[in-house]
């Protein structure tokens, strides 16, 4: 085994779970707990520990449970379920025929491959362009909608570069035309805030092991009065709208995570920015030929997407990994794939720009010592393989 010290700077991929959140874990699971859907009072207890977690994670999300709105808040097994909910539940409630769905270019596969599912079925797929700072093209977003639009799903925050995207403004051009919104959430919730009310979007995925908590759930937050189709049957849980038992503890630690992190939010969205700004600052001066995609949007404080010209991202990503850091070609869901990055491809990058890209994201647990050296590291890697 490498005694070697490992840096960690792919926590997009998934954060380390707080030792909290596995005592709170372990303590609902040490309780006995029974089935939520059982009327004997084991059931009702367990119940009433299940819609405690999820009225506190809603709350967070800034989601309304309660009348006169009636938002809802589905537990899934994670972002990748939940985003499948969103484009295939909304778009096919109601037994509708098939008609248009519109995502942009820099989703993340679990909204992609549900809607070109789709298209293989006879519906239209139509895409919003990125600029070249990564950012959705919203204006292109009002020539598109027509009455035969069912849904439209734009990214809060992406997963590749960290630029966020102007979800509200959407959200609010969709509303004029009767459109529901979804966002994917994932990378945003837990590190910065969310608030799905004033977003006013019909639909938002979360995932808990995106800011430390457990791997295994995640919701799918939906507005009041919006039309949602299972894609799932045989149970009457969670309306019928997400069959099967749900796991007590996982959604307690899901929301023992989000109760943590709102309790110091200011202070790591603070510490994360200047992570990152010391990262890219030590690389800009030791490869100064090196790109920072998306450095003039807003991003997420966590996310630095980097080319290095005339080195292969792939061989480098290796390099490194043997050299004790850990970074991703992209998102997790897609590190196996040998294509270039749609998200950069799709914000017109050159193609040997895009090859030679790599994602670093840091973490709560990412320390100044930390990027010190993995920036060391990096640039030495870099230097061996220019020769």
């Amino acid at each position: 085994m490498s005694s070697i010290n490992e840096i960690n700077l792919d926590h997009n991929a998934t954060t380390p779970i707080r030792p909290e959140v596995v005592e709170a874990m372990t303590r609902c699971a040490a309780g006995g707990v029974a089935n939520p859907a059982s009327q004997h009072r084991l059931g009702q207890q367990a119940r009433r520990q299940l819609d405690d977690a999820r009225q506190k994670i809603a709350t967070i999300l800034g989601a309304n449970l309660a009348p006169p709105r009636r938002d809802r808040l589905i537990f899934t097994s994670g972002g990748t379920e939940a985003n499948n909910l969103a484009v295939l539940g909304i778009s096919q409630a109601g037994g509708r025929p098939p008609g248009q769905i519109i995502i942009s270019s820099g989703e993340h596969q679990s909204v992609i491959s549900p809607a070109e599912h789709l298209l293989e079925r006879g519906w239209r797929l139509d895409t919003l362009s990125l600029t070249s700072d990564g950012a959705v093209r919203a204006e292109q977003l009002a020539g598109l909608l027509s009455d035969q639009t069912r849904l439209v799903s734009v990214i809060l925050g992406n997963h590749e570069t960290g630029v966020m995207q102007p979800v509200a403004e959407m959200a609010a051009v969709c509303r004029q035309a009767g459109v529901p919104l979804h966002t994917d959430a994932v990378q945003v919730v837990g590190k910065r805030p969310v608030d799905f009310g004033a977003l006013k979007v019909a639909a938002m995925s979360v995932a808990a092991h995106k800011f430390r908590g457990p791997p295994g759930i995640g919701a799918l937050v939906v507005c009041d009065g919006v039309p949602l189709a299972p894609l799932m049957y045989g149970g009457h849980q969670q309306a019928g709208l997400r069959p099967g038992t749900e796991c007590v503890a996982l959604a307690v630690g899901m929301a023992t995570a989000l109760e943590l992190w709102q309790g110091e939010q200011e202070e790591h969205v603070r510490w994360l920015n200047s992570l990152r700004d010391r990262f890219e600052r030590q690389i800009m001066a030791g490869f100064p030929t090196a790109v920072i995609h998306g450095s003039r949007a807003e991003r997420l404080p966590q996310t630095s997407n980097i080319a290095f010209p005339g080195l292969d991202g792939q061989v480098l990503l290796m390099a490194l990994d043997l050299a004790g850091v850990a970074c991703s070609v992209g998102s997790a869901c897609s590190s196996g794939s040998t294509e270039l990055s749609p998200t950069l491809r799709a914000m017109g990058l050159p193609n040997a720009l895009v090859a030679s890209s790599l994602r670093f994201s840091l973490g709560a647990t990412t320390t100044e010592d930390d990027i010190d050296e993995a920036v060391r590291r990096i640039l030495h890697v870099c230097r061996e393989l220019a020769g």
